[in-house]
């Protein structure tokens, strides 16, 4: 961890799944499945499909993890050798949909940190369309609590480069990493990452990471809470 004693907070920026969001388990078998129902070849079969985004999924979490390298869901089809149409995506949607409602205690958090004065910010790793996430914050509520939020579909890098987490803080208009904190699940993608851009982090160990999706380091959190109700205190004793 970095000296940084002395310097105020201005800005929290959050990771989305498993922080903003609370971890679920997912059955990929199934994500596969419904990806596979956007193939428009009337010739494919839909198990072949199947096993082919499967196998392409893991591939793009492995540009994430060993070379920060973004992917969208264009980039998934075209990795597994098959046309899609965007407007097919909805079941592969409605098997997201439930996972994807934020955690009750993120409302009252993001008002009470902008009350304080500090900017609210995500940054998330993704390959999903940033309309998909707007739309899930504006369903729930907390859209208009969020000062800048950057999706890695729409850059060219993923956590844990450096690149990601300054594009967060350009977003929420922050200039010194030493005044802001990260909160994330993943000691590799959000700990290492953000600690290694500079800021401070938070880690919410809430989540079962798969040991594909692990990577080659851990970094060590400036400190550890356990709901997110629990992280406006941290960050106020630290401004």
């Amino acid at each position: 961890m970095a000296d940084r004693a002395g310097t105020g907070i201005e800005a929290v920026i959050f990771d989305w799944g498993g922080t903003l969001t609370r971890w679920h388990d997912v059955d990929f078998h199934a994500e596969s499945l419904a990806l596979a129902q956007a193939v428009v070849d009337a010739d494919h079969d839909v198990e072949v499909s199947r096993t082919r985004l499967h196998e392409a999924g893991a591939t793009v979490w492995g540009w994430s993890r060993d070379h920060q390298r973004s992917a969208t869901v264009a980039d998934l089809f075209e990795q597994a050798g098959l046309d899609h149409d965007p407007g097919l995506l909805t079941a592969y949607y409605d098997f997201w949909e439930p996972h994807t409602l934020t955690d009750p205690e993120a409302g009252p958090l993001l008002e009470r940190l902008r009350a304080d004065g500090v900017r609210v910010g995500v940054l998330s790793n993704t390959i999903w369309p940033r309309a998909w996430h707007e739309g899930f914050f504006e369903r729930d509520g907390v859209r208009h609590l969020i000062d800048g939020d950057v999706y890695t579909s729409e850059i060219p890098w993923t956590k844990p480069s450096p690149r990601a987490f300054a594009a967060a803080m350009e977003a929420v208009g922050a200039t010194d990493p030493r005044r802001c904190v990260y909160v994330g699940d993943r000691l590799f993608d959000d700990v290492w990452g953000a600690s290694n851009a500079g800021m401070r982090t938070i880690h919410i160990p809430l989540s079962t990471i798969p040991d594909e999706q692990r990577g080659h380091t851990e970094g060590e959190p400036d400190a550890v809470v356990h709901r997110l109700a629990e992280v406006l205190p941290v960050v106020r004793g630290w401004a």
